[in-house]
């Protein structure tokens, strides 16, 4: 018997980085866990990881139609849910003064209309004492460059951390958000060149108080505390970040 037997669990994003992790880490201790994306080849890859206690979606956060879907295959598959992590979105950098329309809607429709109707979606399988965990990032909390896009967002999230708990405590669900510093999961080769990353990687590094990347290892036990753990915490934002905003 693991320690999250019986129980049910929905990760967006779950198909690589921080939200495989998490699935992975909630997968060994027993639970049943549905991921989503929208790249199928990567969620048949990470179901060969995961393993007969998981199950795919694919689909798009920032599509109402496709939220629907989710929903009723969480329905069918699972019931009612114990844990969702709101964890799909995208990091693009976007510099201030050449950030268009389209890349500043792209964001928010991901990031936050997608995170916002997940949870309005999902909600009602939701059961009592049932804990939902939005991923945020330390990019809401200090000034980095070309992040002006995201870290509004993320903020965003933060805020619906409080607001949404607020609205669904009295069902006893709890809804915390985790805050991932630099993260080692490989999605900067997605959004810049191979010398950019590298620079920007080694310059995370280097303001960085324990002088290294975190893994989605690390994101995902603090995702699972929040989700099932941290019974007396509601509207928090847990900080995994190295220090790096912190001291």
């Amino acid at each position: 018997m693991g320690r999250y037997s019986g129980k049910n669990a929905v990760i967006t994003g779950g198909g690589s980085g921080i939200g495989l992790a998490t699935a992975k880490l909630l997968v060994d201790e027993g639970a049943r866990v549905l991921i989503t994306g929208r790249s199928q080849a990567t969620l048949d890859a990470a179901l060969e990881h995961l393993g007969a206690h998981a199950v795919a979606v694919r689909g798009d956060v920032a599509a109402l139609p496709d939220l629907d879907a989710l929903a009723e295959r969480a329905k069918d598959e699972l019931g009612t849910l114990d844990a969702l992590f709101v964890n799909a979105g995208i990091a693009t950098l976007t510099p201030f003064a050449s950030t268009t329309e389209e890349a500043y809607d792209e964001l928010f429709a991901i990031n936050v209309k997608g995170a916002y109707f997940t949870v309005q979606k999902l909600a009602p399988l939701l059961n009592t004492g049932a804990g939902v965990v939005l991923t945020t990032s330390v990019a809401n909390a200090i000034g980095l460059p070309e992040t002006s896009v995201y870290a509004a967002g993320k903020a965003a999230l933060r805020s619906m951390a409080r607001s949404l708990s607020s609205e669904l405590l009295p069902r006893a669900i709890r809804v915390n958000a985790v805050s991932p510093g630099p993260v080692d999961t490989g999605a900067l080769a997605g959004t810049m060149t191979e010398e950019a990353a590298e620079q920007f990687t080694a310059q995370r590094v280097a303001d960085n108080p324990m002088r290294r990347l975190g893994t989605p290892g690390e994101i995902a036990r603090a995702a699972a505390f929040l989700a099932f753990d941290a019974t007396y915490t509601a509207g928090a934002e847990l900080v995994v970040d190295g220090g790096a905003t912190q001291l």
